[in-house]
């Protein structure tokens, strides 16, 4: 949001999708704002005409659809969304603003997302699109080459490239030379307008997204601001580069300390900032950026040295003996694991680097020793927190750590022991690895019963820890007897309340006399070591901002660093008030300590000062490893290569060139000493192994020689067992995943199926089928209807019940019923053919009475039934036709079997013509898969696979055994065939021929002759037998197939019938339905009118309440402004009377000195000019001036009245009273006159915002007024629809022969019923003949008229009592109690029974009460009693308790005066070094058992790893 720096009253607000230019309007003491939009171009930077969609220009009208309304009444809109609505083909993505600014003609350049730069005209909203001036080609090169080169930087960064052509602009700036913009590339672009063209200019370039712009006052200047706090300078006048002149932190501080002498402070940035500020004030001295992710922080006290630990593992050191110039010395590789924590002693001779996977590494703090890793420790359990506490007197530095070990729910605290022997000799204290050996640092642990995430440790052996379940403090005494008796857990002796939100930490001062606990709330407590008091309690950071991250005191315990964690703060605190001992004691303690460090402090710092800065390697390229390949890197192998691709360059690394790690050296070093012993060995070991290669390939060779049958598999040869079963193991995992995939896949496809079947199958209740003819492409498909639901047959049920009551009414009057009659006969006025076809249409309105909403609905619903009745009629008849076909396939297999036996017996190859049902007359098949459609085998598991072998046999053994059958075989042997001969087989009939037919024939005997005669008679009566029995089949065959053909033919007959039937069927289905789309047609044309009044009557009462409000306010105004006018004019009366008194006041004066007075009264100073800094650059100079502006105006104008009013100026010979009188009364004109004129102005602003309201209400009465004519335009519409009804004819047709070819012109026709005239030319010949008998008899029938008449009203009232009361029966709810009312016979007896069996339940329920009371008062009266028993015990235990607490005190002074308490604390001490003594005895025998079994264990991996066959 902005102002108008030359109009103070316009401002301008700017967000991501949209612009506001607001106009101030201000009423003497009253502002109103004035919002005005600006329409933005869309994405592609074109200004398109906005089109009020809620009010079109103009309506069209179809002459046969009715009008065309807006599309907010079409959707069904009539709040205040109609206003607003807008489809979605109408919205295109709009440009989004990022950046504006003013220029001096009051228009607004806005910078988009897309690229574009917009020009806002801010008195009209009016936008342009400014565009870049096409540059020459020479200019345009160059242009290309910036581009391009920046490009390739965004590139190699791993950044998005950028278009410099169009640049996204996030911040702007308007000078006289032209707009300087930016944004998040980082460039400095001048652009010189012209018009609505520009000209672009890169000025500078600082490689970070810019946020901001900003011109010095004198606009000479550029302030840029950056995303990351930095701020530049750029000079336009010089056109040089932007200066730094200020870098802000990058990240939020990590960790601060102090450097020795308390003078200075260092601070790191999660980034890997390490910065250097003054203690007295906070300076910032200087800042060193490693470029790498730290994660710890720690200072030497005995040197000005500074650690850093990295994420990676890495530890830096740095020389901060020059603080204005620090510098990296040493790096050391520890581990892989990120160094989470850095402490140093308070003598600086050891520092402690703690590391995830519970690794503490120990190294030399001193510079003269290289920061040398002594060695590590290894902890079971992750390390939550560490702290040291330094022992003087025994030259000791016992660490403590506090452990979270899995499965255990308390806390477990270790502690260790350095000396100063570890640095000196420290081979003998460490492993070939590097470990520490337990017995050389004294490894202890304690189990504490709280669970903590903080722990520190007094000299006294008192330890605080901070409790994580609990914002308290416990207190724990490492002694003997605050362990529990179950188990061997330490007890908090005392607990002290801390922060109040989540877990927190503690911290000691180096003297052990305070102690510090924050969390991450930010509040700072600091207690009192011996009475845990809290002496301090400070809120340092915001528990938004995360709290607290860390707190160190300086060695002399004057100051505190508190660290925020996200907040981006350092707090530094100083004591105010400090107690006289205890400042003696930090002192005093501070002073020892300087004396120890004062030894070595100069030595180190002169060595420190002498090593040489550290350069990064360039061949070892680590450090520009991402993090991530960090990791991965190889720590523990140097044979192991790693490649990176980075765009075209391949690294590749080895152990040569990544540096390795402490732990890796170790092991390498340990590895090449182990293959120097055991070179020999491995040696023979290698040649073995050759032996066995070679004999394993030859018996390869030997088994691709063996037959198949013998042949082992590849992978039998694989001496890797534990590879083969891991191979086998995967591919079974495979194999279920692929089953489990393939089985949710099938669930899911069978889930659709069933969603499908259950909404396209089981939902219908007609499925749809087909039947199709049997010769011609004949089919015919019915309706698939769904049931009614049960609402839609109450629904037709009363409809149909309202139908039968109308027409009841009508039929009052017979001419009207039979004229209905009439037209309900003929087809032409229904619209359909629905009668023709079984619908019954005598239930339907007739179309001319379709005036109303519920009479169109109704008409709907009839419509549907009728269509519905025509469906289930033609089903029936379907599946008449489908059954009828099932039966005719019946029929002609029945014959086909008759059939194929003919041909059988005629042998005959002709193949048989077999009907079947299809698979769309049969669509059920459809849900059922045949095993013939699946392709694919299926596959069978072991049992299922011997199950089918096994059912196969039998299979084969059932058939083999039918056809076999020994009986049939006999009985065929015995009767030798001839025992009875089917007729059928007569074809198969042959007559064996004689024995001697073999013979010559003249050899034959006359008894063989005779049997030849006879032979040859039986053989020419079979073969008649057999024509004649052949000609009965073919006689048959053709009767068969004529029989089927016949059959056929007749249904296909019944299918062509039934589609015809089907065609015209379809045709009343679509006049009805045709019905029914202009019904719901008008219906919906009327619901978009109805929607439409009523949005129109939401938006009129809106501007009749913006009227009344404009209305209100041009009242107000005008008895403002007569108020006021009356003001003006009494100033203007006050000034002229001041300028009359002032002859009234000098008139003792002479006439020569009033006249020169009268002179200077009248003289003026010049017009004064507001003192302000020449700023000739300032493009805004001329700006519009406010009130307050005047109020100077007077003051500036007051002080140039000190120059006129002086003495020097005077008269000569005046005196110097009349003279200051006058000076006085000047003044007085002169305020006078400018209250005249401000009140002037004032005026003019009132009047001309009383005519900006005035020209609001005319434009309001307006938009009222052309509201109210298309209300007046939509009930016309609305009451033409109703009455202008759409008719449904049915004309024959054909062709018409016109004589005149000229159509007649039927726009002003009316169409009516043919009855009516014709019932009026009979009306017309009646009333001639009955006109003389009617004058006859009129005054014979008039009473009876007027009786028949007062009966007629009689009757219409009877009907409309009727007609209320049937209403009032359907409206009537009907409850469960009435309808127990009317359906129960005995409804007064069900209520008494009903009445009755409440009371008993009553009764029940009291008497229960009554028990469960006694009860209650029976146990009362126990615990009364017990209450009695308890109290006389308790008074007992209490005389006990006296008694012995007399003798407890006797026994006491007994004791002090025996005076043996020396002696047995002498005894005491004595056996406390024995245990002592055997613990640490025990702990050596353990340490070395399990240094033995390690060696073991290391012996047989070696002997595994030398001797793999042994």
């Amino acid at each position: 949001m902005s102002f108008n720096p030359m109009n103070w009253q316009q401002l301008c607000l700017v967000d991501e999708s949209s612009v506001t230019v607001w106009h101030i309007e201000r009423n003497n003491d009253e502002h109103h704002l004035k919002q005005n939009p600006v329409e933005l171009p869309d994405a592609q930077g074109s200004v398109s005409h906005h089109t009020d969609l809620f009010f079109p220009i103009s309506y069209d009208e179809d002459p046969y659809y009715g009008p065309l309304l807006p599309v907010s009444a079409i959707a069904g809109l009539a709040g205040d969304e109609a206003e607003t609505f807008m489809p979605r083909n109408y919205i295109k993505p709009l440009l989004h603003p990022t950046a504006h600014c003013w220029s001096a003609t009051s228009e607004v350049y806005v910078g988009c997302k897309e690229g574009y730069v917009l020009a806002i005209d801010a008195e009209t909203c009016g936008v342009s699109v400014l565009q870049q001036k096409p540059l020459p080609d020479h200019l345009r090169k160059i242009s290309d080459v910036v581009s391009y080169v920046h490009k390739e930087v965004q590139r190699k960064k791993g950044d998005k490239p950028m278009d410099l052509q169009k640049p996204v602009l996030f911040a702007m700036a308007f000078c006289n030379e032209g707009l300087y913009t930016a944004g998040s590339e980082g460039i400095l672009f001048f652009y010189q307008i012209k018009g609505l063209q520009y000209e672009m200019k890169i000025y500078a370039d600082i490689l970070q997204p810019i946020s901001s712009l900003i011109f010095s006052p004198d606009y000479t200047v550029l302030l840029l601001v950056t995303d990351q706090g930095t701020l530049y300078t750029y000079t336009p006048a010089h056109s040089g580069e932007a200066v730094k002149l200020l870098d802000t932190c990058r990240s939020c501080f990590l960790a601060a300390d102090f450097l020795p002498g308390n003078k200075y402070c260092v601070s790191v940035t999660i980034s890997g900032e390490v910065q250097v500020w003054l203690l007295k004030d906070g300076t910032g001295l200087s800042k060193l950026n490693l470029n790498v992710q730290a994660t710890a922080m720690a200072c030497c006290p005995s040197s000005n040295s500074v650690a850093v630990g990295t994420k990676r593992g890495q530890i830096y050191f740095l020389d901060v003996t020059e603080a204005e110039a620090p510098r990296v010395v040493h790096r050391i590789f520890v581990s892989e694991f990120p160094v989470l924590s850095l402490h140093c002693d308070q003598s600086g001779q050891f520092l402690i680097a703690r590391a995830t996977q519970g690794h503490i590494f120990i190294l030399d703090a001193r510079p003269s020793k290289l920061f040398e890793v002594l060695g590590y420790v290894e902890l079971a359990g992750e390390v939550l927190d560490l702290s040291i506490l330094s022992d003087f007197n025994s030259d000791l530095v016992e660490v403590v750590v506090l452990l979270n070990v899995a499965g255990v729910q308390w806390a477990r605290l270790g502690t260790f022991c350095l000396s100063s022997a570890l640095a000196t000799d420290n081979d003998k204290y460490v492993n070939a690895h590097g470990m520490f050996n337990a017995s050389a640092i004294k490894m202890k642990q304690y189990d504490l019963d709280y669970s903590l995430s903080s722990a520190v440790r007094l000299k006294d052996n008192t330890v605080y820890g901070y409790c994580t379940c609990a914002p308290f403090i416990c207190k724990y005494r490492l002694s003997e007897e605050n362990i529990s008796e179950d188990s061997s857990v330490f007890l908090s002796e005392k607990r002290i309340p801390g922060n109040q939100l989540g877990s927190g930490f503690l911290c000691l001062s180096p003297s052990s006399r305070w102690l510090a606990s924050a969390a991450k709330d930010g509040v700072l407590l600091i207690y009192d070591t011996f009475t845990m008091d809290i002496l301090a309690q400070k809120h340092c950071h915001s528990h938004q901002g995360g709290g607290i991250r860390s707190v160190v005191f300086s060695l002399d315990g004057k100051f505190i660093l508190v660290n925020g964690k996200n907040d981006g703060a350092l707090v530094c605190l100083k004591w105010k008030k400090l107690k006289e001992t205890e400042f003696k004691e930090a002192a005093a303690y501070w002073k020892s300590l300087l004396a120890i460090l004062n030894k070595s402090t100069s030595n180190e710092n002169a060595f420190l000062k002498s090593i040489a800065e550290w350069q990064f390697d360039p061949e070892s390229k680590l450090e520009s490893l991402p993090e991530e390949k960090v990791k991965e890197a190889p720590l523990k192998s140097s044979n192991v290569e790693l490649t990176e691709e980075d765009g075209n360059i391949t690294t590749l690394y080895s152990s040569g060139t990544i540096d390795m790690t402490w732990i890796g050296q170790k092991i390498k070093k340990v590895m090449k000493e182990e293959t120097q012993r055991f070179g020999n060995q491995k040696k023979e070991l290698e040649m073995e192994v050759e032996k066995l290669r070679e004999t394993i390939q030859k018996m390869i060779l030997e088994n691709e020689q063996v037959p198949d049958t013998e042949k082992l598999e590849p992978q039998e040869f694989s001496l890797d067992i534990e590879e083969q079963e891991k191979a086998q193991a995967e591919a079974e995992q495979k194999v279920i995943m692929m089953r489990k995939e393939i089985e949710m896949e099938n669930l899911a496809n069978c889930y659709v199926q069933d969603v499908i079947k259950h909404e396209c199958w089981d939902a219908m209740y007609v499925k749809g089928r087909t039947v199709k003819s049997f010769h011609m492409a004949h089919e015919v498909k019915n309706y698939p209807l769904k049931k009614r639901s049960k609402e839609e047959l109450e629904t037709l049920e009363k409809v149909l019940r309202l139908k039968k009551v109308e027409t009841a009414d009508v039929k009052e009057e017979g001419e009207k019923a039979e004229v209905m009659a009439d037209d309900s006969a003929s087809c032409c006025l229904i619209g359909s053919l629905s009668s023709q076809y079984g619908g019954n249409t005598s239930i339907l309105y007739s179309q001319w009475d379709l005036h109303t909403r519920e009479q169109k609905v109704n008409q709907i619903v009839l419509l549907k039934d009728i269509i519905y009745n025509l469906k289930t009629a033609f089903n029936k008849e379907f599946d008449k036709v489908a059954r009828q076909k099932e039966q005719d396939i019946a029929r002609v297999k029945e014959r086909n079997l008759r059939i194929r036996e003919i041909l059988a017996q005629l042998e005959l190859p002709v193949e048989v013509w077999e009907p079947a049902l299809t698979d769309d007359e049969m669509p059920e098949r459809a849900l059922t898969v045949q095993d013939s459609e699946i392709k694919a085998e299926k596959y069978l598991t072991q049992e299922e696979r011997q199950k089918a072998e096994m059912l196969a046999r039998l299979e084969i053994e059932r058939q083999l055994a039918a056809t076999d059958n020994e009986r049939l075989r006999a009985l065929d042997d015995m009767m030798g065939g001839v025992l009875e001969v089917k007729k059928e087989d007569i074809l198969k009939m042959d007559i064996p021929p004689p024995a001697f037919i073999s013979k010559p024939e003249h050899v034959w005997t006359d008894e063989e002759k005779k049997k030849f005669r006879d032979y040859e008679k039986k053989v020419k009566e079979l073969n008649e037998e057999k024509e004649n029995y052949r000609m009965s089949l073919e006689d048959e065959l053709e009767k068969l197939e004529a029989s089927i053909q016949e059959t056929t033919q007749n249904f296909d007959e019944t299918v062509r019938k039934l589609s015809e039937k089907k065609v015209k069927l379809e045709m009343v289905i679509y006049q009805e339905e045709l019905k029914i789309v202009n019904l719901v047609y008008a219906l919906m044309l009327d619901e978009e009118l109805g929607t439409r009044e009523t949005g129109l009557h939401n938006f009129l009462m809106k501007k009749e309440k913006e009227k009344v409000k404009t209305a209100r306010t041009i009242q107000m105004t005008k008895s403002k402004i007569e108020s006021y006018i009356d003001i003006y004019e009494n100033a203007v009366v006050q000034e002229k009377n001041v300028e009359s008194s002032f002859a009234r006041e000098f008139a003792d004066v002479p006439a020569d000195f009033l006249e020169e007075l009268l002179q200077l009264y009248r003289q003026r100073p010049k017009t004064p000019v507001k003192e302000t800094v020449l700023d000739t650059a300032n493009p805004y100079r001329k700006c519009l001036g406010s009130a307050e502006d005047n109020k100077d105006a007077l003051t500036l104008l007051m002080k140039a009245m000190d120059e006129l009013d002086s003495p020097e100026h005077m008269p000569n010979g005046l005196d110097l009273s009349i003279w200051e009188n006058f000076c006085l009364a000047r003044r007085n004109k002169m305020e006078s006159e400018e209250m005249v004129k401000w009140k002037s102005q004032t005026l003019a602003e009132m009047q001309a915002f009383l005519r900006r309201r005035v020209d609001d209400s005319d434009v309001i009465d307006s938009e009222i007024e052309d509201i109210f004519k298309e209300l007046t335009w939509l009930q016309e519409e609305k009451m033409k629809l109703q009455l202008n009804l759409t008719i449904q004819f049915l004309l024959k047709q054909g062709q018409v022969e016109l004589e005149n070819t000229e159509i007649p012109e039927y726009s002003d026709a009316v169409l009516i019923n043919k009855s009516v005239i014709e019932e009026l030319n009979r009306n017309i010949m009646a009333q001639g003949e009955k006109k003389i008998a009617s004058m006859v008899e009129y005054k014979d029938f008039s009473k009876g008229i007027f009786h028949l008449e007062w009966e007629h009203r009689k009757m219409s009232m009877q009907i409309e009592d009727l007609q209320q009361k049937a209403r009032d029966i359907m409206s009537l709810i009907i409850s469960k109690d009435r309808q127990l009312l009317l359906n129960v016979p005995n409804y007064d007896s069900n209520v008494a029974h009903h009445i009755s069996v409440m009371e008993q339940t009553l009764g029940i329920m009291d008497e229960l009460h009554k028990k469960n009371v006694k009860n209650r008062q029976k146990k009362v009266k126990q615990l009364e009693k017990c209450i009695s028993l308890k109290e006389q015990e308790n008074y007992e235990l209490s005389l006990e308790l006296k008694e012995m607490l007399v003798s407890t005190s006797e026994r006491r002074h007994i004791f002090e005066a025996a005076d043996t308490r020396h002696i047995s604390e002498k005894a005491a001490r004595q056996r406390y070094r024995e245990i002592l003594k055997q613990k640490h005895l025990r702990g050596l025998i353990k340490e070395e058992k399990e240094e033995f079994e390690i060696l073991q264990a290391q012996v047989g991996r070696l002997r595994s790893r030398l001797f793999p066959i042994l």
